[in-house]
């Protein structure tokens, strides 16, 4: 069974942000990873194509797809792991979120919808538009 983890995009204000900094991570360490404390213990169902679910603003955005989880020990002695990620984000339908700490668990029945992709040729709108059409459910 497939099972996704949301995580806050912390000091993130849109998807540049958190697209900025992955660029930095991947540039400095040649690969992509998300660092957390805490090893996942339900780590076969993430890798069955588990995606991290990103939340910014208060709201659910992008996903990207977790392609392995690795334990280690940093240098201070700390256990940790590292959450390899495909590069690519992959836009949600917004789903608004409490602030948490950490990470959590997602199943997938309650994971938002990707959205559609759009033709080409049609006009991608602004942020705020699309927020404005999807709380009205019109998107």
């Amino acid at each position: 069974m497939t099972l996704h983890l949301i995580k806050l995009a912390a000091r993130a204000t849109g998807v540049d942000d958190l697209i900025n900094w992955q660029t930095y991570v991947r540039e400095t360490h040649g690969e992509l990873f998300h660092t957390t404390r805490m090893m996942p213990k339900r780590r076969d169902e993430l890798l069955n194509d588990g995606s991290i679910y990103w939340v910014i603003k208060r709201k659910i955005c992008v996903r990207q797809s977790i392609l392995d989880i690795q334990p280690f020990t940093d240098g201070a002695g700390v256990k940790r792991c590292h959450i390899f990620l495909d590069p690519e984000l992959i836009a949600t339908r917004q789903q608004a979120r409490r602030p948490f700490q950490g990470w959590r668990y997602l199943p997938a029945a309650d994971a938002p919808e990707d959205m559609p992709i759009a033709a080409a040729g049609d006009d991608e709108l602004p942020e705020h538009l699309k927020a404005e059409l999807m709380a009205l459910g019109l998107l």
